[in-house]
C-alpha cells in the first residue's frame, strides 16, 4: 500500500505542477494592448508598423508639415490613447497628399 500511495502522490503533485505552469501562460496570450506600440497609416497604407508611440510625434510633425515643438504633448497623448483603448484615431491630414494620418492598436 506504500507504493501505491506514493505513486498517487506523484501523479497528483505532477499534475499540479502542470496546471500551475499553464496558467500564467494563459493570462500572457491574453494581453494586448498597452505594449507601447502602435501602427502608422497615410490613408489606406501603413507606412509604419508596430512603432514605438513615442516615435510617433516626430512621425505626425514631418508627415502634417508642423513643427514638433507644438504638437508633441497631444500626438504623444493620442498614441499612448490609441495603445490603451484600441481605438483609431486621426491625427491630421497630411501636407503632402491630404490623406490623414492615423495611428492604431497594433
Amino acid at each position: 500500500m506504500s507504493i501505491m500511495r506514493k505513486i498517487t502522490a506523484a501523479a497528483a503533485g505532477s499534475l499540479f505542477i502542470i496546471g500551475a505552469v499553464a496558467v500564467p501562460s494563459q493570462a500572457a496570450r491574453n494581453t494586448t494592448f498597452q505594449d507601447g506600440l502602435v501602427n502608422v497609416n497615410v490613408g489606406d497604407v501603413t507606412i509604419l508598423e508596430d512603432v514605438n508611440v513615442a516615435a510617433v510625434v516626430g512621425i505626425a510633425a514631418n508627415v502634417c508639415g508642423v513643427n514638433v515643438g507644438p504638437v508633441a504633448a497631444a500626438v504623444l497623448g493620442e498614441a499612448t490613447a490609441v495603445d490603451a483603448s484600441g481605438r483609431d484615431r486621426t491625427i491630421c491630414e497630411s501636407a503632402a497628399t491630404g490623406e490623414p494620418l492615423t495611428i492604431t492598436q497594433n
